[in-house]
């Protein structure tokens, strides 16, 4: 289906409040945003209007029964000086795996990638020029009945926003490994972008930030024992000659698109990635023994992020200095390469704005 999308622009532009030079994630918003609503089974016309407030019932479902699910996105300033982003198509499948699980309509590709194309096209003075920024993009869906009562939505509303982002850590992170509380069980929605799945983790990591630590490893919800996903990445760990990340097969570990991209690029160039279950054990073990090198995390906020200190109930894992890593910095500075447009792009990733 074809969509003509409504472009009401703002009257004067918010962009001299953009200070490039000191952005804060998640602070300030561009101009305008996508908005589109479903009902009686159809998606209706998207619309980019101005960014400002919503209204909405007490009654509207998700605030009650949290129908709510989105994804992350960039959008990045090219050598050329224009504008692209970064494999707005695999958040499009994945969003779409997140809106079935929690039983909310698919979205058409060209709803998600054509109106977030546009709306950068809209917002493309947003993206920042200082080296190490992007525009952040954040595509969600809510369920939006005006019904108390427990069932499936039949009414939902998608939008797109974007926000200014400068790097999401700015020193290596401090991880504390959680066997307390569970993020995820098989068979739940931990392999989801769905707002509970967030929800929930926000008193364990309120806890380890009050002790000093910036992150939650997760572990299993049955023996504690085999290490998923940190709050806000994916994780990988250099052993030996060997990168190794968690796999997906339980369900309960979200399949990020830089992860995809970090594992694609890493085999390419010859690395040995292993996607297999791997325990706190085995990974003090190989801290102990010398052979564990690097552990850093991936996702689209934080983007390659070393992992400087493990801590697992009294026992500390200090890595050494980040300076001193091959394969982390190798694949920060090849996605970087392409996402900026420095380094051609031979899998399709990018897709050019303007």
């Amino acid at each position: 289906m074809a969509y003509e999308i409504k472009v009401n622009k703002i009257p004067q532009s918010r962009i001299a409040q953009l200070d490039q030079k000191n952005i804060q994630f998640g602070r300030l918003y561009a101009d305008h945003m996508l908005v589109a609503h479903y009902e009686d089974g159809v998606w209706g016309s998207p619309e980019i209007v101005p960014f400002e407030n919503i209204s909405l019932s007490p009654a509207t479902t998700f605030m009650h029964y949290g129908q709510a699910i989105f994804e992350g996105v960039k959008a990045y300033r090219n050598a050329e000086g224009g504008v692209q982003i970064f494999r707005p198509e695999s958040n499009w499948k994945r969003m779409n795996k997140s809106a079935e699980r929690m039983g909310m309509p698919d979205l058409p590709e060209e709803l998600f990638v054509e109106g977030m194309r546009k709306l950068i096209e809209v917002d493309a003075a947003w993206v920042p020029t200082e080296p190490g920024c992007s525009l952040y993009i954040r595509p969600f869906m809510i369920a939006t009945d005006e019904f108390v009562g427990v069932r499936p939505a039949t009414k939902f509303t998608f939008m797109i926003i974007t926000s200014p982002a400068a790097a999401y850590y700015s020193k290596p992170v401090s991880i504390y490994v959680q066997d307390e509380f569970v993020r995820a069980f098989p068979g739940g929605i931990g392999m989801t972008k769905a707002a509970g799945n967030y929800g929930a983790c926000m008193y364990p990591a309120q806890q380890i930030q009050k002790m000093g630590y910036d992150q939650i490893l997760w572990t299993d919800g049955f023996e504690h024992k085999y290490v998923q996903e940190i709050g806000t990445m994916n994780v990988f760990f250099v052993i030996g000659d060997k990168v190794i990340t968690p796999d997906l097969n339980a369900g309960t570990i979200l399949a990020g698109v830089t992860r995809d991209s970090v594992i694609t690029l890493l085999k390419e160039k010859g690395v040995t990635v292993e996607e297999r279950p791997i325990s706190i054990d085995e990974i003090e073990a190989a801290y102990k023994n010398g052979s564990l090198k690097e552990a850093f995390g991936t996702g689209t906020a934080a983007s390659v992020a070393p992992i400087g200190k493990l801590t697992f109930h009294t026992d500390v894992m200090q890595l050494r200095p980040v300076e001193e890593w091959e394969t982390m910095n190798w694949i920060k500075t090849t996605l970087d390469d392409i996402r900026y447009g420095r380094k051609a792009d031979n899998h399709n990733w990018v897709l050019k704005v303007c």
